[in-house]
């Protein structure tokens, strides 16, 4: 190599120096870019094109990544929003419920004066088999509740009799409850009878109404109510309706299937009469 610049150094000095003249003569003459430069441009084209696909894929997910964020915050706080909203409704509807009982409890006591002393209780357990049919009540003796008290809903018909009364609960025996029986009366004839709840009909939730003359004249939907007799149970209370007559097996006496006024299952506040005056 040494050799071949040695031997011909002064011509390629020769040689360059007239390429450089000729391009800058034609970059001079010419509105097209200098060799060299659109060499070198075409040489970086890839790499401009590249890096601006890159910068925009790069703004496009910062966009995009700055648009998602913004809906998730605006979510979160819409659904804050519907959460205090239903919160808002929760609260509304419990009080018209609590206005509602007020009112039918304020009607109750109106309609029925004799109807002295009552304790609001919510119950706390359903119990239902074979052998029973009973309520669990939060209220018990600190609250004046005692066995034998009366269990009425908000528009007065029969639920119960309180049979277990604790410090702060009780258990309450409904209409169909086999241990069950009191006077009663059907409202529309005034026949005498007692209401009693029997095995063979507690599953079915219905009760008998037993002792009834043989002529009695029943018909299907007559109200059944509390006689009151003896002075044990207030007068008057709903005990349900009359779905069906019959006359027991020595043809004596005729008995009645009732169906209670109140419905357990869907029971979940009721009102205890600790104490009622008699009405002569």
């Amino acid at each position: 190599m040494k050799d071949f610049l040695k031997n011909h150094g002064l011509w390629v000095l020769f040689a360059a120096a007239v390429i450089s003249v000729a391009l800058a003569v034609m970059s001079a003459l010419s509105n097209t870019a200098a060799p060299l430069t659109n060499a070198a441009n075409i040489v970086a084209s890839p790499f401009r094109s590249a890096y601006t696909a890159i910068a925009t894929w790069f703004n496009d997910k910062q966009n995009y990544y700055r648009d998602t964020t913004a809906l998730e915050e605006e979510n979160a706080a819409l659904r804050k929003r519907i959460a205090e909203m239903e919160e808002t409704v929760r609260q509304a509807e419990a009080a018209l419920a609590e206005n509602a009982r007020l009112r039918d409890l304020n009607d109750l006591r109106e309609q029925r004066r004799d109807l002295s002393d009552i304790e609001a209780a919510y119950i706390t357990e359903h119990d239902v088999s074979n052998w029973t049919s009973s309520l669990t009540l939060n209220k018990g003796t600190v609250h004046g509740v005692e066995a034998g008290d009366c269990v009425i809903d908000e528009t007065g018909a029969l639920v119960g009799i309180i049979s277990v009364s604790g410090t702060n609960w009780s258990t309450v025996l409904t209409l169909v409850d086999t241990d069950m029986s009191l006077g009663a009366q059907v409202f529309r004839t005034g026949d005498l009878g007692l209401a009693q709840g029997d095995f063979s009909l507690m599953g079915k939730v219905r009760l008998r109404l037993d002792y009834l003359s043989a002529g009695c004249q029943l018909l299907g939907g007559d109200l059944v109510v509390t006689s009151g007799l003896g002075g044990y149970y207030p007068e008057g209370l709903v005990i349900g309706s009359v779905e069906e007559v019959q006359v027991d097996d020595s043809g004596a006496a005729s008995y009645a299937i009732l169906a209670p006024q109140v419905s357990f299952d869907d029971l979940e506040e009721v009102f205890v009469i600790k104490s009622f005056d008699i009405v002569p």
